[in-house]
This record gives C-alpha cells, structure tokens and sequence, in this order.
C-alpha cells in the first residue's frame, strides 16, 4: 500500500511538472501567435508605404522628364514663330517690291523711269528679305530626350522582400560578469548578397533580450521575469549595468537587423550570476523596528502602524532568491529582540564562501550598527559587538559624530567621516570581515578571526533607518583591500 502511494505520489508530481511546462508551451504558442499576426499587419503595411515611396519616385521623375521635353519643345516652337512671322513679312515687301518694279518697266519717260529704277535700288538694298536668312533656326530633332528603362524594368521585376539576417552566435567564453554588470559579446551575423548586381544587405543594429532565471534553460517557468530588452546595438558587444543578480542565471539572446528585416534570435546562452541574497527575518525584529522591503526604520511604542512587524514572517516583502547556503531558522516568539537592542537579523546563513552587501543610511538617522553575528550568540537583550559572537560597525550621529568598530564589548574610534554607503565583506573560510566606505573607496576597519558557527547579517537601528542593498557580487576594488588589510585591529579576536 505505500509503495503504491510513494508511486502514484511520483506519478502526481511528474504530471504536475508536466502540466506547468505545457502551460508554458502554450502561453509561448500564443504569444507567438499575437506576434505573428502583428507582424505580419506591420510587414504589409511598410510594403504599401515603400510601393507608395516608389510610385512617387516614378511620377515624380515621369514629371521631370516631361517637363525638359516641354521646355525644349517650347523654346524650338518660339524660334520657328518667329521666324514664321519675320519670313512673311519679308514675303509681303518682296512681292510689293516686284509689282513697284514690274510697273517701273513700263515707264517711258526717262527721267521718270531712273528716279523710279533708284528709289526700288535702294528699297531692294534695306529689305528685310535679303537680310533673313532662309535656313530654320532650330530642328525638328528631339532625340536627346529618347529613353530606355529596360534596366530599370528589369530591376523592378527583381524587387523581392529584404533577405533576413541570420541569427547572430554568442560567444560564451568571452562574455564577462563583473561587479553586477554582464557584458555580452556575439559574432556578427553574415551580410547577404542576393547576386552580383545588387548591394549587400548590412545588418544596422542588434537586439539583445535578457532575463533572470533559476535554470539554465531557455523556457520561461511560471512566476518568473519576461525578458528584456536593449534595441539599437551598433556593436557586436553590449555591457549591461546595475544589475541585481538575485537569481542563478542570467539568460540572454540577441538577433540582428537590416534596413527593415529583423532575424531570428540566436540560441539563448545563461550566464550564471551568484550573488549573496537575503530578507530580514522579521521574527527577530524588536518590536519598535518596522521592517518593510529593504528598509528597516525605528518606530518608538505608540507610532500608529508598526504592528505589522508583529505577524511573523507572512508580511517580508523582499522577493530575494535565497542563496545557495541554508535559510536561518525562525526564532520563536521569545527570541524576538528586546529592551535596548533595536536589532534584526538576515534570513540567510553564511557557512562558506566571500558574501557581500551594502548598507545606506536613511536621511534622518541618528545611531545605527551593522556586521554579522553567530545567530545562537545573541539573546533577546544583546546588542551586536558586546559579545564574542557579533562583530559591527557603529555610526552616530547623536550628540556628536562617532565612527568605531565593535567586538566583544570593545570599541576602537575610527577617525574618518560617517560614510552615506558602507559596503560590508564577509569571507567566512578566511575568517575576514571588513567595512567598505564605498564613495571615498576606503576601508573602514577589518576583522580577523576564524569563525566557529554559521553567520547571519545583523543590523540595529535607533532613530531612523537604513536600506540595505543585497544580490551584489563581491566588487572588484575588493582586491586592493583585501591585499592592504592584514594589519588588522587588536578586536580581531
């Protein structure tokens, strides 16, 4: 009977599974149907417009060419005017002339027919019809404007879509993680030449899609981001910043474009980004601290709206991926911090590795302290670095300003100006703790010991807030530090 129930429990779980990846199948199925058919409205849309674009051109030329052919037709048909209209005339005093010399012929007097014989040589002499010249002073040839666009026909018959680019090839191996940036790096995708009378294609950008995922896989599974996306890449590299890596992988795909014809994506390529992640566990939280997000502020007994804080752990609002190492266990109702100790701890224990986070004070603050401590070290009434098992750093600015590192009930003053973002490093193998003045980029103070216990982040609060920061790599101006920080602070032990 269990045995079949530990089977049939397999079975449900597999369909379970099942049932959510085709869930996913179909959600992509529609998707991309939605896509296809608004793809498909803008593709004929933008073929419309550029046969438009290209009637116009035609018309516009026809219209050019038509009026050279106009202007030319104009100015020859005005020179032939007027040389029909000068040509008559010239007609008119010729023939007048010959009837005035006919008539003189027939004059017998003398005297009469040589005055009359001059007058018509000197008419003859200024005639218009010996001046014009009888040679049309244009030709009826309009052979310059004959045109052939066989050519042209034959490079509109060969008009046909854009040819898609193909998809582009991440490079994996030289696309680099760093101080929560990812810079992603392709080969480019191949230019295209329809044949050998027309211009290659050029790709003119990138798209580049990212998301966050807890598998390497390309499918979405259920709750988890849409992708994003970078347009207009000119290069085949792209750096992406202020990331919060609070998931396992980051995913990304990129295709390429040309004038209009945008390519399939490339294979998706998941990029593993490991970051230290944690929430407060509100449970710890005194009850004059109200944890909401990322901030944690100071509320005094009697301030309208901090009993929230009091439901458990249902009301943590931060949506961090939990870390590869273990979630601290709730502390009961009892452990719940107390008197003095304005305090709350993280959700997430620390048993190996480099962890880091960064803290900024809130515009009000008076007092606050941030470090780590050994979760069973700290009854309801401590406070972090007056015991063996907590190491902070303490800033106020109550009375007077105050810097100083805090371990096992002993301080050390620290003269430096209270920094607006403290970065907080743990290297739990190496037993390092160091405090990070991330603005000035200055190190604060270091820790040496060797831890003996898991370790949770600790923060206390008194008169104000704080936001904290998480799913942060350790950064690289860690290094500099971590090679100038072995002289370390006699709190060390």
């Amino acid at each position: 009977m269990d045995t079949q129930k530990e089977a049939l429990c397999r079975i449900i779980s597999t369909l379970a599974n099942k049932n959510e990846e085709l869930q996913t199948f179909l959600e992509t199925v529609n998707t991309t149907l939605t896509g296809l058919q608004e793809e498909s409205c803008k593709v004929t849309s933008e073929l419309e417009a550029e046969l438009e674009r290209l009637s116009s051109a035609l018309n516009d030329k026809g219209a050019e060419l038509r009026g050279a052919i106009e202007e030319e037709k104009q100015r020859k048909e005005a020179a032939l005017q007027k040389q029909l209209s000068e040509g008559k005339c010239a007609l008119l005093s010729c023939e007048e002339m010959l009837n005035c010399a006919n008539k003189t012929l027939m004059i017998t007097n003398e005297e009469e027919f040589l005055k009359a014989a001059k007058q018509i040589k000197e008419r003859v002499t200024m005639a218009l019809a010996f001046r014009l010249t009888t040679r049309p002073a244009v030709s009826e040839n309009m052979t310059q404007f004959m045109v052939d666009f066989s050519k042209e026909r034959v490079g509109l018959q060969r008009l046909h879509f854009l040819p898609v680019p193909r998809a582009p090839e991440i490079d994996a191996s030289s696309c680099v993680v760093c101080d929560n940036t990812v810079m992603v790096v392709w080969q480019p995708a191949e230019e295209f030449v329809v044949d050998s009378n027309t211009v290659s294609r050029r790709i003119e950008s990138y798209e580049l899609e990212y998301r966050k995922t807890n598998c390497d896989s390309s499918m979405r599974a259920a709750g988890e981001a849409c992708w994003e996306k970078i347009p207009d890449i000119r290069e085949t590299q792209v750096t992406i910043t202020g990331l919060k890596f609070d998931y396992r992988f980051f995913v990304v795909r990129v295709r390429a474009r040309n004038k209009a014809a945008v390519g399939e994506f490339s294979e998706p390529v998941a990029i593993e980004t490991t970051a230290y992640n944690f929430g407060f566990d509100v449970a710890t939280a005194h009850p004059e601290l109200r944890v909401q997000g990322n901030t944690i502020t100071w509320e005094p007994q009697g301030v309208k709206g901090h009993d929230s804080r009091l439901k458990g752990k249902e009301n943590m609002s931060r949506n961090a991926t939990p870390s590869p190492n273990k979630a601290a266990g709730s502390r009961s109702g009892r452990d719940r911090f107390a008197g003095e100790s304005y305090t709350v701890l993280g959700n997430q224990e620390m048993s190996g590795g480099c962890h880091y986070w960064e803290l900024c004070p809130l515009a009000d603050w008076k007092s606050y302290s941030v470090g780590i401590a050994y979760r069973a070290s700290l009854g309801r009434f401590d406070q972090l670095g007056k015991n063996t098992g907590s190491w902070c750093l303490h800033a106020s600015q109550w009375l007077q300003c105050s810097l100083a590192a805090k371990h096992n009930n002993r301080a050390k003053a620290l003269d430096w100006p209270l920094p607006k973002r403290i970065g907080i490093y743990c290297d739990y193998d190496n037993g390092d703790l160091s405090f990070i003045d991330v603005d000035r980029l200055h190190l604060l103070h270091s820790f040496k010991t060797k831890f003996s216990q898991t370790l949770v982040p600790a923060f206390t609060v008194w008169c104000g807030g704080i936001s904290v920061t998480t799913g942060l790599q350790v950064p690289s101006f860690m290094g500099k530090f971590l090679s100038s920080s072995r002289s370390f602070s006699n709190l060390s032990q």
